[in-house]
């Protein structure tokens, strides 16, 4: 665990493995913890750092305004700090997102991309009124963190298939969630509409979907990869939008085989 000054902000990250680089970017509602077994698995033959996002984990808070791209512009200046050189990115859910917005505005921090359960921005890839509901959840649940905010209330997150203490490491993360992260995620992703972007993204880019993901279902997948020009799409039967922690061995497997099996686009 260290601790970077970028751009104002403090950014916690863990660094460790050897080897071409990777990059982890967590979802809402936890921190860099959630690749805990992941990033030791990848660090067997990857330079792999995994992020906390301001406002989670060991980062300082953003201002309220802060969007996706001034997140974008924050990891590409830790990375750029770190010396990485061009990446290969990760982002699940929220960080897919994230790893999109990197793409297009600091095309030459990123290497590839594998996005998991992936978005672009929620008014990019879903109905206004699907947009309006999570961003009034997402607001809800930062004004009752205070009294203990059960993940299990967010819909169609996940199935009981879960490693029960995959699940407990969620619920400490949870617990340690500040309001003004979640808001500022929330609201910054509800503006968030990358779709004009997505052609000018060239990079390799794997995206990994399970086929009972309620939260960023098939035909957002879809949308991704018709605008995507360098993209393949594997949608996994069974799994849902917590794909990572219902199948790790297949994830990381699947990015692995992913690396070391790309095309030039």
């Amino acid at each position: 665990m260290a601790v970077l000054d970028v751009a104002g902000l403090s950014i916690g990250y863990e660094r460790q493995g050897s080897g071409p680089p990777l990059v982890l970017l967590h979802g809402a509602m936890c921190d860099r913890r959630v690749w805990r077994a992941e990033a030791e698995d990848l660090a067997r033959d990857l330079e792999v750092v995994a992020w906390d996002a301001p406002g989670h984990g060991e980062s300082s808070d953003p201002p309220e305004d802060f969007g996706l791209e001034d997140h974008a512009r924050c990891l590409a200046g830790l990375l750029s700090a770190l010396g990485t050189g061009p990446a290969h990115v990760v982002g699940h859910s929220w960080g897919g997102g994230l790893a999109l917005q990197l793409a297009a505005a600091h095309p030459d921090a990123v290497a590839s991309l594998v996005l998991v359960g992936a978005y672009a921005g929620w008014a990019g890839s879903l109905p206004p009124g699907d947009v309006a509901q999570r961003l009034a959840f997402a607001l809800d649940a930062a004004e009752r963190l205070a009294g203990g905010f059960d993940l299990w209330s967010t819909p169609g997150l996940w199935s009981e298939g879960v490693d029960p203490d995959r699940v407990a490491e969620l619920d400490a993360m949870a617990a340690g969630l500040r309001p003004v992260g979640m808001r500022v995620m929330a609201q910054g992703f509800a503006r968030a509409d990358l779709r004009d972007a997505l052609p000018g993204i060239v990079v390799p880019t794997l995206l990994l979907y399970g086929d009972a993901d309620e939260r960023a279902p098939r035909a957002v997948a879809e949308g991704l990869h018709a605008a995507l020009p360098c993209s393949t799409l594997a949608i996994v039967p069974g799994l849902t939008h917590e794909l990572v922690l219902e199948a790790p061995q297949l994830f990381t497997t699947a990015v692995r085989a992913f690396l070391g099996g790309q095309r030039v686009c």
